[in-house]
């Protein structure tokens, strides 16, 4: 048998899966838009609800144990050709719900699915497209086979706060347009995403409700429920009005009922929605015809108007869909506001990192709208954002993002590719351009555009940053490319060692929620870094990325050594952000605590002291500190408690710790006392020479009355490179040091450390601490 025998074989066999698949889709057409769609929208949302109940009931765990239960997806599946098919088919003059028939449907769909993920299988393995080098095929499947079953992962309760950050830059002109604002347009959304969420809940509680006032009318009228009905009816309007719409949400799918739920207008309505009939494209002739390869409806306009009511029956793509068609719609009604809709939404976008992220970076530098002469052209280049907080900068190019969402992978991956990677891969060619700026001298000059001229706004050292993490910001999320670029040949590590992050404006609101501190984030942010720099190492999206750092910590050191020695070319994490997703779920949600990752409490007593006194490089004692795995943490908590005890009796003790890597120096000392830097510098320089260590990150406790850490300052002490008179006491030091035994050096005291009564340093004078940065803006402060 040759080889292109077997390549023949391969493709019919692709054919055969693609003909199965429309005969499939078009066996689900008739069904659906044979029946009554309110009959049937009641009918698979009650099967939804009744599996959320069975799987929240006594033996859910144990149904755990035997792997993951699709149900719900399935039910998220069919929705969409629900969807699908009343877009595209007219009502016609008969219907009939028939229930036999609705479980053929579950079948067809299950099996359409099922066909799809085979057809993702076969049409990848020979695919002709290389953009993603060696890599292409397995790319090109995640995408094809995410493409079918990714639904809606997303975070309902969060839609609102979505809506109204990247509304607001429109807000006169929604109102002059849909009469009302960006606030209420958000609200709405909201409602309408909780309609879905806890609807049925709610409309189970409202007629048990009902049902218990009708039983007591009864009761007081010693009658029979049945025949004290009417009377109560008829004497209780609204509350009968009340059943009755609850009815309507359990059983005829009035939960999707948005014109009910929402206040949103009638025209804004209209123009989310297709009317019956009008989708012309999915079931059109071809290729694919009716295939989930083709775009559903749902992905351009999310809603569909049965009568006079408006109905989100499918709820997964309300937020991407219905963002993408208002703002279309608004340009349509307003032709006049493009120009200034697109400035508005540059500003938006750009300035959403260090607006959603305000706790996380603040006191950060923030420069927008940097221009510099780039060192290769010496032309003028533009960066979008650079946030310099301590010794870590964030360099952001805010990019749009629709079109990766729009176009299928199977119709034309080149294309849907192309769209991807202009996002990922314009932003990252600014990004390395500015790096090569930066690396073009010692410091560099950052310039604003003011009136025609470029003005001098700041300065920059490479030197001064510690970590530089690049990001390309898009407005939505176009998981799994975003996680996947980094297998693209182009994409390299920035002057070698700075890897490139894709991240969305959804993405920040969860990470805002999640990583609270600017020490969290900006170490959340080296892991990321560093997994982004992993090839063939593949976690879904931001949340898995966000789980796994939650629940492993420093997983890209557990990635590593999967790959170690061999053992795996392609390793591939799947579920990690089950314990993000737990978070956003429940009524009461806000009020619970977010995950977090574990420590002893004297550890989280120095990080918060870190990030309260915040003097120069404490985000790297953070981070050192973050870096330690279970045992280390609690290792380091026993001597912050063991030492601080002693405190009142020996009013200065110090330790170095090695934990799980770089050692840190702790000097702690009663906050009574002045800081004698010298001796604290010259003890720590001798922990770096015998650690072998060419610097020791030292951090410099004082403690107050009660145990209470009133300043942690962080400092740097370097190991001396050669013996002379001057440093001669520090290596004897240190020589003592590496003839104790033991690895981590014992609590000990130190003389007494002189009352605060000596010359004040000037603010203006070299820190004591040896950092050579004036007093005033290093531990002046």
């Amino acid at each position: 048998m040759t080889a292109l025998t077997i390549e023949q074989k391969r493709k019919e066999a692709v054919a055969i899966l693609l003909k199965n698949m429309e005969t499939t889709a078009s066996d689900m057409r008739a069904l659906i838009v044979g029946m009554p769609p309110k009959d049937l929208l009641g009918y698979i949302y009650a099967q939804r609800l009744m599996k959320m109940m069975a799987g929240s009931g006594a033996n859910s765990a144990e149904r755990d144990t035997d792997g993951p239960d699709d149900t719900i997806n399935e039910i998220q599946f069919l929705l969409e050709y629900v969807h699908a098919v009343l877009s595209s088919d007219a009502a016609p003059g008969e219907v009939e719900f028939d229930e036999a028939q609705c479980a053929e449907l579950f079948a067809l769909s299950r099996k359409l699915k099922e066909q799809a993920m085979f057809f993702a299988m076969a049409s990848s393995a020979d695919t002709e497209n290389e953009d993603f080098g060696p890599d292409t095929a397995d790319i090109e499947f995640h995408a094809k086979s995410t493409w079918v079953l990714l639904r809606g992962n997303r975070y309902q309760v969060l839609e609102g706060e979505f809506y109204r950050y990247v509304l607001s830059p429109h807000d006169d002109v929604l109102k002059e347009v849909y009469g009302v604002g960006a606030t209420e347009i958000a609200e709405c959304f909201q409602d309408m995403a909780n309609a879905t969420r806890t609807g049925q809940a709610n409309a189970i509680e409202e007629i048990m409700k009902q049902f218990e006032a009708a039983k007591g009318f009864a009761a007081e009228q010693e009658k029979p429920l049945e025949e004290a009905m009417e009377a109560w009816l008829a004497a209780n309007v609204d509350q009968s009005k009340a059943a009755g719409l609850s009815m309507d949400d359990m059983l005829r799918g009035g939960i999707a009922n948005v014109s009910r739920h929402t206040k949103l207008p009638p025209d804004l309505l209209a123009d989310l929605a297709y009317q019956r009939g009008e989708e012309t494209e999915f079931f059109a002739e071809g290729d694919f015809s009716g295939t989930p390869y083709r775009t559903l409806p749902a992905r351009k306009k999310p809603l569909i108007q049965l009568g006079s009511d408006y109905y989100a029956v499918d709820p997964c793509f309300t937020r991407d869909a219905g963002y993408r068609a208002l703002l279309f719609n608004l340009l349509q009604r307003k032709p006049g506001y493009k120009k200034s809709f697109e400035d508005r939404q540059k500003i938006m976008s750009e300035g959403a990192f260090p607006d959603i992220l305000a706790d996380q970076l603040a006191g950060a530098t923030v420069y927008k709208e940097v221009y510099y002469k780039d060192s290769v052209t010496i032309q003028w280049s533009e960066n979008d954002l650079i946030v310099l907080i301590d010794d870590v900068l964030y360099l952001i190019e805010a990019k749009a993002g629709a079109a990766a969402t729009i176009a299928s992978p199977a119709l034309d991956f080149k294309r849907h590719a192309q769209s991807v990677q202009d996002l990922v891969l314009k932003a990252y060619r600014q990004c390395e351009r500015f790096f090569d700026y930066l690396n073009s001298a010692g410091e560099v000059p950052l310039c604003n555009r003011v009136n025609g001229k470029y003005e001098v706004c700041g300065r920059v050292r490479r030197s001064d940053y510690r970590v530089m993490v690049p990001i390309g910001l898009t407005v939505e999320s176009f998981s799994p490319f975003s996680t996947f670029c980094k297998d693209l040949p182009q994409i390299k590590p920035l002057l070698g060692k700075h890897n490139f992050v894709s991240m969305s404006i959804d993405d920040l609101f969860v990470l805002k929620r999640i990583l609270p501190t600017p020490g969290v984030f900006a170490h959340y942010m080296e892991v990321r870094q560093a997994v982004a720099g992993m090839r063939r190492a593949h976690l879904f999206d931001e949340f898995d990325h966000l789980g796994a750092y939650i629940t492993k910590n420093r997983f890209d050191q557990d990635i590593t050594d999967q790959f170690r020695d061999g053992k795996a070319n392609l390793v591939v994490w799947n579920g990690m952000s089950d314990v993000v997703d737990k978070s956003f779920e429940g009524e009461n949600w806000e009020a619970n605590p977010m995950p977090t990752q574990e420590f002893p409490d004297k550890v989280l007593k120095l990080l918060g002291a870190l990030d309260t006194t915040r003097t120069p490089g404490w985000l790297s004692a953070e981070s050192l500190i973050r870096n330690y795995g279970e045992q280390a943490r609690k290792d380091l908590a026993k001597l912050l408690s063991d030492l601080g005890e002693t405190i009142e009796h020996h009013p200065a003790r110090y330790f170095a710790f090695s934990g799980d890597g770089q050692p840190l120096f702790v000097w702690m000392q009663s906050s009574e006392h002045e800081v004698e830097w010298e001796k604290i510098n010259d003890k720590a320089s001798a922990v770096a020479l015998c650690t072998e260590s060419p610097d020791v990150v030292g951090v410099l406790i004082e403690v107050g009355a009660g145990g209470v850490y009133e300043k942690a300052r962080c400092f740097k002490a370097y190991a001396p490179s050669e013996r002379s008179e001057q440093n001669a006491r520090i290596f004897d030091d240190a020589k003592r040091m590496g003839q104790r035994t033991r690895t981590v050096n014992p609590p000990r005291g130190v003389d007494t450390p002189k009352p605060r009564h000596t010359r004040k340093i000037g603010r203006n004078e070299p820190c004591p601490c040896g950092s050579g940065i004036k007093y005033k803006k290093c531990h002046g402060s």
